[in-house]
């Protein structure tokens, strides 16, 4: 059904931009999934786009919304890009190198995303508008650390240093954008399908988020809950960067983060807040995504189409949710 819904949307907006239907959806198809060029991008793409989905999956079923994935995202590349300077005037590039980077990078965004939990359950600062904020500040880190100690030395642009090769990602066609990170993000997938719908951590996340009362009722500690949750989150967020730095871009600048954080939100919520469906919904945008660089060569639009779709897909969500939840039950209807 929601597959239905999203082609419709899709559709509908090709209409509104005044795009003829069935030759835009043909370069989106080919730019998406043409050849094997095509398929490695959106695969590429959809990577980011899982990491930070799953990240608001967790938070948002901890009833910790978190819009602050973009913030963990940028603070999580900078975390293992002052590793990776640090590493690479000691030793030797390796695999193993690659493994500390990611660390730190879910360390990175863990801890500025525990920032907004402590807040909110020490301070009662909404996380909606401490992790919006965090957003500004860490998009200001990013600027200063690449102007200055995180910038390459011959300072010519505002980038960090090229990584070697040999601590990039393991690519099966050096031709193609696919890299090792799609194993990873779909990994991440499964273990947090498993942490929430098969551990006790997980049951009580989802309780605290669904039934706050019962939770207490229960007797569990629901700040150290959501404190959790919001740390877990921003791991994730922080990991997608992780891999994108060692995956895909291999040095950070002001273009690093292309709203992969905020762009995963749209990927949680079309999902259900499900792990596995996550998935599905990071392949449709990551291939939307592909495809309208495509169509953008033949069109004014780009990638304006996908942040379109994105967004009336939020809006029918939480238009859905809202009938839903002021629907009269079945009882009050007959009476």
């Amino acid at each position: 059904m929601q597959a239905v819904a999203l082609f419709g949307l899709l559709l509908l907006t090709l209409v509104v931009f005044r795009l003829p239907v069935l030759p835009s959806l043909q370069l989106l198809y080919e730019g998406a999934l043409g050849d094997k060029f095509a398929v490695g991008r959106t695969l590429e793409k959809a990577t980011p786009l899982l990491f930070t989905g799953l990240g608001m999956v967790v938070a948002w079923r901890a009833g910790a919304y978190n819009i602050g994935g973009e913030g963990q995202f940028v603070i999580g590349g900078l975390s293992g890009a002052w590793v990776a300077k640090i590493a690479l005037g000691h030793v030797q590039p390796s695999g193993f190198l690659i493994a500390i980077i990611l660390l730190f990078s879910c360390i990175g965004g863990g801890l500025w995303a525990g920032i907004a939990g402590w807040l909110q359950v020490k301070r009662g600062v909404e996380a909606v508008i401490s992790t919006i904020l965090l957003n500004f500040v860490a998009l200001q880190a990013l600027d200063w650390a690449i102007r200055g100690p995180l910038q390459q030395k011959a300072r010519e642009l505002p980038q960090t240093e090229n990584l070697p090769d040999a601590m990039m990602l393991w690519r099966p066609d050096r031709q193609t954008d696919l890299h090792a990170g799609v194993i990873l993000a779909l990994l991440a997938a499964v273990g947090i399908f498993i942490y929430l719908f098969r551990t006790v951590g997980g049951y009580r996340l989802r309780l605290v988020g669904s039934s706050p009362g019962v939770a207490r009722a229960s007797r569990i500690p629901s700040d150290a809950v959501t404190v959790k949750a919001f740390l877990l989150s921003g791991a994730l967020c922080g990991l997608a960067a992780g891999v994108e730095y060692t995956g895909a871009a291999g040095l950070i600048g002001n273009g690093f983060s292309q709203n992969w954080g905020f762009l995963g939100i749209p990927v949680a919520l079309i999902s259900g807040l499900h792990p596995l469906g996550a998935i599905l919904g990071a392949l449709y945008f990551g291939a939307l995504l592909a495809g309208s660089e495509n169509l953008g060569r033949f069109t004014e639009s780009g990638p304006t189409i996908v942040y379109v779709v994105q967004s009336a897909a939020v809006l029918g969500f939480i238009a859905i949710g809202a009938i839903k939840r002021n629907a009269p039950a079945p009882m009050e209807a007959e009476a």
